[in-house]
């Protein structure tokens, strides 16, 4: 018999994973929905971002705000110059030929990680307090629970704002509607992928240092699975919506933990299986997730 204080918890775990997840797909279906590219190389910002904070913050001793605007302004950085140096001269070309650039500065990036931190993985520890341990009669949790809740729902939030109510919000809005479209009405297609890459690049940064936070370990290749379930999440919830993305990565997380604390001792290593199952069961009813429309082409 499962308790309810045992379904609460594990309920509360999924939400906190999911919320990671929803940032994740929320920064691709972002580029997607523009370029209509799958960007691969998002996965390997996680891993910038969650070893920027190491650097910053337990090896040079910066505070921690500072490491996190650090992380956040590096992740930007490096989303305009994957926008310059690898799709620009791509974008109006075979929608290909941008995948196959992303999938390859995904394995540059991960193997330059790899030379530059060893192929071992690192102890992550969060400030202090961050890692306080709060339990009440139905929950326990850490405060970097909360904190990646909160900080993922307000990004969210923001991003929302910024998309409906602001003068590059709309443009990206046309843009991903038709990019000939706004071209002719006088919007900068090529501003406008660019702060699409900026964005999206910040909010991986500063998803990596979630992950290390609440997982306590970081590897050079911690952004690959992570990256591919952002784009399970992507699937699940309507590839191009961007609500869909927010909806399809709790719902991702939520049934992550649930194949792990409710299947039989043993399985839980199945996880990642389990996950990649229920997301073809998905398709076969809805071909298109849940708040996804068919494209006419």
């Amino acid at each position: 018999m499962i308790s309810s204080e045992y379904l609460i918890q594990q309920i509360f775990n999924g939400i906190v994973f999911g919320a990671m997840y929803a940032l994740l797909a929320l920064g691709m279906t972002v580029i997607y929905g523009i370029l209509r590219l799958i960007h691969f190389a998002h996965g390997a910002l996680i891993t910038v971002g969650a070893f920027s904070f190491y650097l910053f913050f337990m090896v040079l001793g910066l505070p921690f705000p500072a490491a996190i605007v650090l992380i956040i302004a590096l992740g930007a950085l490096m989303g305009l110059v994957l926008d310059v140096v690898a799709y620009k001269k791509a974008v109006g070309g075979p929608e290909v030929a941008m995948l196959i650039t992303s999938l390859g500065f995904y394995i540059f990036i991960e193997n330059l990680m790899k030379l530059i931190v060893s192929p071992q993985p690192y102890a992550f520890h969060a400030p202090e307090f961050l890692d306080r341990i709060y339990s009440m009669p139905v929950l326990t949790f850490r405060t970097i629970d909360i904190f990646i809740i909160a900080t993922s729902v307000g990004i969210m939030v923001f991003f929302t704002l910024f998309v409906k109510r602001t003068k590059m919000g709309v443009a990206m809005r046309a843009t991903a509607e038709s990019g000939e479209a706004a071209r002719m009405v006088g919007i900068n297609i090529s501003r406008v992928i660019s702060i699409s890459f900026i964005i999206a690049s910040a909010i991986a940064a500063i998803t990596g240092f979630m992950w290390g936070a609440k997982y306590g370990q970081i590897s050079y290749n911690m952004g690959f699975m992570a990256g591919v379930k952002a784009f399970v999440a992507i699937v699940i919830g309507g590839v191009g919506s961007i609500p869909g993305a927010m909806l399809g990565g709790f719902m991702l997380g939520i049934l992550e933990m649930f194949s792990v604390a409710f299947l039989p001792p043993g399985y839980a290593a199945y996880r990642d299986g389990i996950v990649f199952f229920i997301l073809i069961l998905i398709l076969i009813v809805k071909p298109s997730g849940i708040l996804g429309q068919k494209e006419v082409e």
